[in-house]
C-alpha cells in the first residue's frame, strides 16, 4: 500500500477494492459537504425552512446513514501493510456504529435532536466514525505527503469534542465545518485520480 513504484500486474480483485476504496472517500467528501452546506445554512444564513427534506426525520436519518455507509466502505477496502492496523480501524467503526445506533435511540429516531441540543455532549458519540475517516486521511498523508490528510485527521474529531462541551459554538463548529469541507475536498482530488496500483503496492510485505 502506499506505493508509487509499479511491483506487479493488479488482479481484478485488486481493482475493484481500490475503486470501492477510492468511491468511499469521493461519496463521504459529498455527504461532509451536503452537511457543511446545512450548516453554514442554519447558522450564518436564514435557516433551512426551504429545505424540508434534510431537516426531517428521514432526511437527517438517510444522510447520516450514508456517510456511514460510504466511511465503511473505505474502512472494510483500505489497503494496509499491517493487519492489525486493520483490525484495530474495523473495531473502531463498529463502535461507530453502535454509537450511531445511541443516537438514534436517544433522538427518539432522529439523531439530529441530541446533536444541536443546547448542550450537545451526545455530539461525542460522533468521534468515532471522525476516527474511521481521519485514519484514512492520515494513512494517504503518510503514504502520498497530502498534509492535508494529517491537518484532517486532527481537526475532524477535535471539532467535535470541543464543540460536544461547550467549548466551541454553533457558529465556530460550523465555520470549522466549512474548513474541514474544504481540505476534504482537495485531500479527495489528490487522492481518487492517482494511479489503482498506488494503493497496492509490494503485496510481499503484507502482513496477517
Amino acid at each position: 500500500m502506499g506505493e508509487r513504484n509499479f511491483y506487479q500486474p493488479l488482479t481484478r480483485e485488486d481493482q475493484i477494492t481500490v475503486v470501492i476504496y477510492r468511491a468511499g472517500i469521493f461519496l463521504s467528501t459529498l455527504i461532509v459537504c451536503l452537511l457543511a452546506v446545512l450548516a453554514a445554512k442554519a447558522v450564518f444564513g436564514s435557516g433551512l425552512q426551504d429545505y424540508p427534506f434534510f431537516v426531517s426525520r428521514f432526511g437527517i436519518s438517510a444522510i447520516l446513514l450514508l456517510l456511514y455507509f460510504s466511511v465503511g466502505l473505505s474502512v472494510f477496502f483500505i489497503h494496509l501493510y499491517v493487519g492489525k492496523f486493520h483490525r484495530i480501524l474495523k473495531k473502531i467503526y463498529y463502535a461507530a456504529v453502535f454509537c450511531l445506533a445511541i443516537l438514534f435511540v436517544i433522538g427518539d429516531g432522529n439523531p439530529a435532536v441530541p446533536i444541536m441540543a443546547s448542550q450537545p455532549l451526545a455530539t461525542l458519540l460522533l468521534l468515532p466514525i471522525s476516527l474511521c475517516l481521519g485514519f484514512v486521511t492520515a494513512k494517504e498523508a503518510f503514504c502520498f505527503q497530502l498534509i492535508e490528510g494529517y491537518i484532517l485527521a486532527v481537526l475532524m474529531p477535535a471539532c467535535i469534542f470541543f464543540y460536544s462541551v461547550g467549548a466551541l459554538p454553533q457558529r465556530g463548529a460550523a465555520a470549522g465545518l466549512l474548513l474541514i469541507t474544504s481540505m476534504l475536498v482537495l485531500f479527495m482530488f489528490r487522492k481518487v485520480f492517482m494511479p489503482l496500483h498506488y494503493d497496492i503496492g509490494d503485496k510481499s510485505a503484507y502482513q496477517p
